[in-house]
């Protein structure tokens, strides 16, 4: 026999191959999922007086320390409080069930005034 044939081999691999394909995607963890920390096991976070502390209710009402605000005046809080206090620590503690979309503009509006230091308060 003057060839070789690869016919069984190159079988064998494809085999193999998807055996591994489907191997990998039933170990592999799952996409990105948020949760966010509960807002109700807030007495064992404990918090600086430096810190700019963001509260987040599960009805996206927002509190910039202790001041009330909504999704568009966000962004005249978090100047007037980086005004005041200028590169400090955003901490961010919100209710489990907020609005994805409020934490995307407190994100942006701390950004926005340049405040790059921003986290999450888990319990």
């Amino acid at each position: 026999m003057a060839e070789i044939n690869i016919t069984p081999f190159t079988d064998v691999l494809l085999v193999l191959l998807i055996i591994f394909m489907i191997l990998a995607a039933l170990v592999a963890p799952p996409g990105f999922e948020k949760e966010l920390p509960n807002k109700n096991n807030q007495a064992q976070t404990q918090q600086t007086h430096n810190d700019i502390t963001v509260d987040v209710n599960n009805k996206g009402v927002i509190f910039v320390d202790g001041e009330k605000t909504d999704e568009v005046g966000i962004y005249r809080v978090m100047y007037d409080v980086s005004k005041r206090k200028p590169h400090h620590h955003v901490s961010i503690i919100a209710d489990a069930k907020a609005p994805y979309g409020v934490i995307i503009r407190i994100l942006d509006a701390a950004k926005q005034v340049g405040l790059e230091d921003v986290g999450f308060v888990t319990s």
